[in-house]
C-alpha cells in the first residue's frame, strides 16, 4: 500500500505490514520515507491509545500541519484492543491518499 501526497510517495509497505485502527491505515516506521514528516508540538492524548505525536507533512514548499500521527508509547491495554504492537506506526489525514 502507498501513502501519497500530490503524486509523491511518502510511505509504502505491504498491506499485511499495516495495521487498521478506527478506519485509518497505520504504516510501519521503516516504511516512512525520510524528509516528508516533521514533528509537531501539537499535544493530544487519546483516551485509549495514549499520547500522540503529530507530524506535519512536507510537499515541496507546502507544509500541511498535523496531517500525520503516531503513538510512540501506546497504553498496554491498547495492544490488547488492536491485537498488535503499533508503537511508532504512522497514520495520515485525508489529504494524504492511502491506496493499494
Amino acid at each position: 500500500m502507498k501513502a501519497t501526497l500530490n503524486g509523491t510517495v511518502i510511505a509504502e509497505a505491504a498491506k499485511d505490514d499495516l495495521i487498521s485502527i478506527e478506519g485509518n491505515w497505520y504504516f510501519p516506521p521503516a516504511s516512512i520515507k525520510a524528509g516528508y514528516l516533521v514533528e509537531s508540538a501539537t499535544p493530544y492524548t487519546c483516551p485509549w491509545k495514549g499520547q500522540c505525536q503529530y507530524f506535519s507533512v512536507k510537499d515541496g514548499d507546502q507544509t500541511l500541519q498535523d496531517r500525520a500521527w503516531s503513538y510512540p508509547t501506546p497504553y498496554p491495554t491498547a495492544f490488547e484492543r488492536v491485537g498488535k504492537d503499533f508503537s511508532n506506526y504512522v497514520a495520515f489525514w485525508k489529504e494524504v491518499q492511502v491506496t493499494e
